[in-house]
């Protein structure tokens, strides 16, 4: 009876030996990575076993390279996070491709190996309608009471004819003078010269008289 237990317990445990390594296994040792495309721009990606096609349920270390199609711009490497939008497969980045076409390439290396490319058109994304309308900038209006400064300070060098007329006046009012002066010196020579000329009579008519006595 002892013996029949022991046999047992020992074919047990060679079964068991072979059954959880085939289990281990079960999945195959390649995963396989199917770039779906994008989503505003994040990468989209399913990550499954390759001998199954069960989603791979343990974390994921993958790295994700974009290469623009001319060959100008790379991006990444980014990580893929799990995209609760496409459970239970679904994989996502949180990084977003700008506008354009992208090579993007996926490549995982934990819980196995795999690799996966697909080219991918991101689209230049219209801003939503409705928006506020740009309000045009108005100038502030000029205070009225402005006007009247202005036009005095446009008629601040008013006093500059004044100036002119008056240096036109000093020669007029020299010219006067200069008149009147030549006015008063001839009456007063026509004077000195009537009385020279009345003495002159006098002195005649005395020497007359004294030869007529």
């Amino acid at each position: 009876m002892r013996i029949r237990i022991v046999l047992s317990a020992a074919l047990a445990a060679l079964g068991l030996m072979f059954l959880l390594p085939a289990a281990a296994h079960a999945h195959g040792d390649t995963v396989k990575v199917v770039v779906t495309g994008q989503r505003e721009g994040h990468v989209t990606a399913d990550v499954t076993w390759e001998n199954d096609g069960d989603a791979v349920e343990e974390a994921v270390a993958a790295t994700v390279n974009a290469t623009s199609v001319d060959g100008t711009r790379t991006l990444g490497a980014w990580r893929l996070v799990r995209d609760p939008a496409a459970k239970p497969a679904g994989w996502t980045t949180a990084e977003a491709l700008p506008p354009g076409s992208w090579k993007v390439s996926v490549d995982v290396g934990f819980p196995a190996l795999g690799h996966g490319e697909l080219e991918v058109a991101v689209p230049v994304v219209d801003p939503a309608p409705g928006g506020p309308a740009p309000t045009a900038s108005v100038a502030a209006p000029v205070p009225s009471s402005a006007a009247p400064v202005s036009s005095a300070a446009s008629a601040a060098p008013a006093p500059a004819p004044a100036d002119s007329s008056a240096q036109a006046a000093e020669p007029a009012a020299e010219t006067e003078g200069y008149a009147v002066w030549w006015t008063t010196a001839g009456v007063a020579v026509t004077a000195v010269a009537g009385a020279a000329v009345g003495l002159l009579l006098r002195h005649r008519r005395r020497v007359r008289l004294d030869r007529l006595n």
